[in-house]
């Protein structure tokens, strides 16, 4: 592995006013010499671009696939998880903002090459390893890196992303990656522009080209804010969308906020939203609708899209019942779930293990 964590970064071209462009996503972040982009970790050095935090993570641990949150991803089965620092977001109400918002490089205090995680991901048992915590986005290099040392040993790459990048990079990106979760954060411009710093039309793409161009297995997840984007006329608005141009099998998962960051006046969402904004995706024709960290076990469970029979039933990340058959169909009426499955459900349950990377393993 290279010590020295500055790393030739890709995505990038100069201006005619001697400025360097940053072309990994929307924000293009134009820079002068010395510069950080918004996202903290692509630095100009001369006439090049950098990646400070390649092979430098903010912390292992192996999770349960369910807590990315992916139910129709091998379930039950554990996912090496990861991250580094930064963001190209500036969301107010981040739930992982020590991490993401974090300048300090000096905390990244695990060191670890792709061919090492790959490695700890084999002698842990991990069906995958997911990029998270922070968004990959930013560290797109080293992540396409990783699965490359993954898919060598036929372990699985997971990307949980706000899915803000440009074309170009998200091709390169994407074809190393085998299931994603996305972070659809509202369904307004507005919402995107005085609350995220971005906009959404751009994760609209990734999402579209996720769908109509890749064989990326990918969910949605969109944490719900009490009078910021739960109401019902957004949340069903956000449900066709995603019906007419994703289509009603892609599973969406519904978040509960909690006060944090630069929201922390806002109140955690109830419960009783969650349920709402899921019966509200359901009655829009969407088949696989979750509602996630909150305590709810019809709506971890998933359901037969025909007989509407119970086949995944969760409690939490545990799985209690699985009544799939290993082509993931159902066992009374043969109606197909959508997803990548296996005959039986993994054990992982619902431990979340840190672990340390061995830096020498290759």
């Amino acid at each position: 592995m290279m010590e020295n964590s500055s790393y030739p970064a890709r995505y990038w071209h100069l201006l005619e006013d001697g400025r360097m462009q940053c072309d990994l996503c929307p924000r293009d972040c134009k820079l002068h010499e010395g510069q950080r982009g918004a996202c903290f970790v692509r630095m100009r050095d001369g006439d090049r671009m950098l990646l400070t935090t390649y092979g430098r993570s903010s912390g292992f641990c192996i999770d349960p696939i369910e807590k990315k949150p992916l139910n129709h991803f091998y379930p039950g089965s554990s996912v090496l998880s990861f991250g580094t620092a930064g963001c190209n977001l500036a969301c107010k109400f981040c739930q992982n903002w020590d991490i993401s918002k974090s300048r300090d490089m000096d905390s990244l205090m695990d060191q670890a090459s792709p061919e090492a995680i790959a490695a700890a991901a084999l002698q842990s048992d991990c069906r995958s390893v997911a990029f998270t915590y922070n968004d990959p986005v930013i560290f797109a290099e080293y992540a396409m890196d990783v699965a490359d040392a993954c898919h060598a040993h036929g372990i699985k790459t997971v990307a949980v992303t706000a899915g803000y990048m440009h074309d170009r990079a998200r091709r390169d990106f994407y074809a190393k990656i085998d299931a994603a979760n996305v972070d659809l954060k509202a369904f307004s411009d507005d919402f995107y522009a005085k609350i995220t710093g971005a906009h959404l039309q751009p994760v609209l793409d990734t999402l579209r080209y996720l769908r109509h161009e890749t064989d990326v297995w990918f969910e949605i997840t969109t944490l719900l804010i009490p009078g910021k984007n739960d109401s019902d006329r957004e949340l069903a608005a956000m449900s066709k969308w995603i019906r007419q141009e994703l289509g009603t099998d892609v599973p969406l998962h519904f978040s509960a906020f909690h006060p944090d960051y630069r929201m922390a006046d806002i109140p955690a969402t109830p419960p009783a939203t969650l349920v709402r904004a899921r019966n509200i995706a359901l009655q829009e024709g969407l088949r696989y609708v979750y509602t996630g960290n909150v305590h709810n076990q019809e709506g971890d469970t998933t359901f037969c899209p025909d007989c509407h029979a119970p086949l995944i039933v969760r409690d939490w990340y545990q799985i209690e019942q699985y009544r799939l058959t290993e082509d993931g169909r159902c066992p009374d009426c043969s109606a197909t779930v959508a997803g990548h499955f296996a005959e039986r459900a993994g054990r992982f349950g619902r431990m979340r293990i840190p672990i340390a990377i061995n830096r020498s393993a290759a």
